[in-house]
């Protein structure tokens, strides 16, 4: 199953109702329309899902809703993480729920040195044979030689990359690659379209794509810009969308959720709102993210 990680992932909302409760219904319509768009495999409460803001049933009902939707179609991973005790919890949760695989988020407020965060996943991971993914940001930054280690821990697959720092990150593949050519490596930058190229240039070609929940479209034609490297068409909708939509998704924090859950709702999905902290956006900056959908997708059109 891990083999067929391939073309472009998705990370489905969470949607939720005007009182916060978690929506299934909306949810597993979400599901097939990722599924109708083109999805290679879904990634469910994970970071675009609020994985932080649920709890242990909300994700397994998540898992449930997913695996009864998608029928097998494309592999169903699951997000897990926290503290230690959280994380192994949440990965053995998955494994008995059926998940194809678990993207293990970084620690939960504390850091660790380099061999401290190496048993945190070590123990995250425990006993099963669940293929997990670690996911590297927040208080989970791996030197070379720490992501190389990760190969002698059973049933982790794969790295995902949400620092930012290529050059690291070029250290880690090259160090990685020399001894497995089977790793897997993912960019996990929020927007990733707009890092892609040089993600891909350093061997990183898999990438999340937060805008397949509001404009699959958009993010297709991209994907398949990139792997057809037709610059002009990455560059048009660069300029024409991405980076507009990036320019207000830094406006205020936490947006890299609020902002891509409103742009769904802009577009009839019935996303809801977020869970605290974060905050929806303001009348006027929704004005303007509709603004961006519209250009993004006359940018489309014209590309066509």
């Amino acid at each position: 199953m891990v083999a067929e990680l391939n073309g472009l992932l998705a990370f489905p909302l969470t949607p939720f109702t005007e009182d916060l409760e978690v929506n299934l219904d909306a949810f597993a319509d979400q599901v097939e329309e990722h599924l109708a768009a083109g999805a290679g495999a879904l990634f469910v409460a994970c970071g675009t899902g609020e994985f932080s803001a649920l709890a242990p049933a909300e994700v397994a009902s998540l898992l449930r809703t997913a695996r009864e939707v998608a029928g097998g179609r494309v592999p169903v991973w699951i997000g897990a993480g926290g503290g230690a005790a959280s994380a192994r919890a949440g990965i053995a949760a998955a494994a008995s729920g059926g998940a194809d695989g678990a993207l293990l988020l970084p620690p939960y407020l504390v850091n660790g040195p380099q061999h401290g965060l190496l048993e945190h996943v070590r123990y995250s991971v425990g006993g099963g044979d669940l293929p997990v993914i670690v996911y590297q940001r927040g208080a989970a930054v791996f030197r070379p030689e720490t992501a190389a280690a990760l190969l002698d821990v059973p049933n982790v697959v794969g790295f995902k990359d949400g620092l930012g720092d290529i050059e690291l990150l070029s250290k880690i593949v090259a160090t990685v690659r020399a001894r497995s050519s089977e790793f897997l490596f993912f960019n996990g930058l929020p927007t990733a379209e707009v890092s892609a190229r040089a993600y891909s240039a350093i061997g990183v070609a898999r990438y999340s794509s937060a805008v397949h929940c509001f404009a699959p479209e958009i993010a297709h034609r991209f994907f398949r810009a990139l792997a057809d490297r037709e610059d002009a068409v990455l560059d048009a909708l660069l300029t024409g969308f991405y980076l507009p939509l990036v320019a207000l998704r830094d406006e205020t924090p936490g947006f890299a959720v609020a902002l891509v859950k409103a742009a769904a709702r802009l577009r009839g999905r019935k996303a809801g709102g977020v869970r605290p902290p974060l905050a929806d956006p303001t009348a006027e900056q929704l004005d303007r993210l509709e603004r961006v959908i519209d250009e993004g997708l006359r940018t489309l059109r014209n590309l066509t």
